[in-house]
């Protein structure tokens, strides 16, 4: 190399070589076994079984602490249940799945708040949905008081559908 070389300007010392040897591959066999282990293998039926326990337990499991007015507390899960019996009298799909809901909030006094809208200020529904909305909302047990805030800015659209909502209509 001579004095010019970049490579050698910077310090870095280079090696060429021919060919390199890819690394050995690890293999489950590699593992060595605890001591006492080796009489108390697991079958693939046990392995299948402990997998789906662990499964089921962490599906079904809540978060934890979580308070009741949380995503995932009890009064918040309440009031979304009661929203999604509530059916859009034009569209065959509840008003949650729908995409009308915009917000959920539950105060520390299970005051709830439910900001929400219509597919269209010219809905058929418009003057009676918010009324029925805070009725369902406020007969969940644990809801102090309930209100409505029917807003229009932004407006619904067909994208704010959940996609078991789109399913439903055929649009997926």
């Amino acid at each position: 190399m001579s004095a010019s070389d970049p490579r050698q300007e910077t310090g870095f010392a280079v090696e060429e070589v021919a060919q390199v040897s890819p690394p050995r591959r690890a293999r489950v066999d590699d593992i060595a076994e605890p001591a006492g282990d080796a009489a108390t293998t697991e079958t693939a039926a046990e392995k299948l079984e402990r997998k789906r326990d662990y499964l089921e337990g962490f599906l079904a499991a809540k978060p934890a602490g979580a308070s009741p007015g949380e995503p995932g507390g009890d009064l918040y899960e309440g009031v979304i249940a009661a929203l999604r019996e509530i059916f859009d009298p034009e569209i065959p799909v509840n008003i949650y799945d729908l995409g009308l809901i915009y917000g959920v909030e539950v105060s520390d006094e299970a005051d709830v708040t439910v900001t929400m809208t219509l597919t269209t200020p010219h809905c058929p529904v418009a003057e009676s949905m918010p009324g029925e909305v805070e009725l369902r909302v406020s007969s969940v047990p644990g809801v102090r008081d309930a209100e409505v805030n029917l807003v229009w800015d932004p407006p619904w659209d067909p994208a704010k559908m959940s996609d078991e909502a789109k399913l439903e209509l055929g649009m997926l």
